[in-house]
């Protein structure tokens, strides 16, 4: 067998990862989704080294945005590396061009759930780094996030219908990828929108991380995307302790109010937890910050206590021992 001249410390690391995380399970169907970029190569071909181990039926899917003159050639590249490892290929091209990246993000992962489900793979893996995890972090602290946001590329995560998305590669840098890709001769395609600086993600990976490199902390990817983790465990169990706060300050039948003397008794930080998801279900648009402290400044204000205008035109109002949100109609 001479595929173990291939089995280099990348490798055992990810072969590691997946064993000790319970990612991926022996002899699943799994589609992975390549770009052609060096994160997603690299991915896949280390995938294609660890089959042998795992038993895996693979699969490579791509997503064509046709963003640039070269989409097309780009898209014939990863045709061609599946055809050079024998693993089927699945293609999706947008019918025009998709003009932002966050719907090229919801077109990208809705595709790629369209091809699972109708060739029957169990999971759907890409090649997200530590790298992109650390500049996500970066991405939602300025935007003013809570931990929710600052650890929101989590190893995996439902996609409905016993279908999962998995980052086997969050322990990875860029510079490992990149590095795995020169070992292996691999060729990139080298995707020019990320020299696009009005991109907030593209400015953060250019300028903001190298900076900080140079001037504060050389591991400084490394260190934030273990924030991450760290704040992933956090948010789940703050998460489920928010949970059963809101369903006990709940009223069975009546869905829009709240009980203070629960929430009173809870944490200020599960009061914030719990009023956010239930305005998550009783407004028209996600809560922001400054509308779940109008709602925890009621827990302990007097009777007949109101908040102003809610987007939709809702206001809550404190009823003795309830919060209530009153529909525009009824004010």
């Amino acid at each position: 067998m001479t595929h173990h001249f291939s089995w280099t410390p990348f490798h055992a690391r990810l072969h590691q990862t997946l064993r000790q995380r319970r990612l991926l399970e022996r002899g699943q169907k799994i589609l992975i989704a390549v770009s052609g970029g060096q994160d997603s190569v690299c991915l896949a071909q280390l995938f294609h080294d660890l089959q042998k181990h795992w038993h895996w039926q693979l699969a490579i899917a791509h997503c064509n945005h046709r963003w640039r003159p070269d989409a097309d050639a780009n898209t014939d590249h990863v045709q061609a590396l599946a055809a050079q490892w024998h693993i089927p290929f699945y293609r999706s091209t947008a019918t025009e061009a998709i003009p932002s990246e966050a719907q090229a993000r919801e077109w990208r992962y809705a595709m790629l759930v369209d091809i699972a489900r109708q060739e029957g793979y169990d999971c759907v893996v890409t090649g997200h780094t530590g790298s992109d995890r650390a500049e996500t972090l970066l991405y939602n602290l300025m935007r003013g996030s809570g931990a929710d946001g600052l650890q929101a590329l989590t190893w995996q995560r439902s996609l409905g219908d016993d279908l999962t998305l998995v980052r086997p590669l969050l322990e990875f840098t860029r510079s490992d990828t990149a590095e795995v890709c020169e070992d292996f001769k691999l060729e990139i395609w080298y995707d020019t929108t990320n020299d696009d600086l009005t991109f907030a993600r593209n400015r953060i990976r250019q300028e903001v991380v190298p900076y900080l490199q140079e001037h504060f902390n050389p591991q400084v990817e490394t260190h934030l995307a273990q924030t991450a983790e760290l704040l992933r465990a956090d948010v789940t169990l703050l998460e489920s302790l928010a949970e059963r706060l809101h369903h006990r300050a709940s009223d069975p039948q009546a869905a829009h109010q709240l009980h203070r003397p629960v929430l009173r008794s809870a944490p200020l930080a599960l009061q914030r937890r719990a009023i956010r998801r239930f305005l998550q279900q009783q407004l028209p648009s996600p809560p922001q910050f400054d509308h779940i402290e109008k709602v925890v400044h009621l827990v302990d204000a007097p009777h007949r206590s109101q908040t102003d205008p809610f987007p939709g035109g809702a206001i809550a109002q404190v009823d003795g021992d309830w919060i209530r949100l009153m529909p525009p109609a009824i004010q």
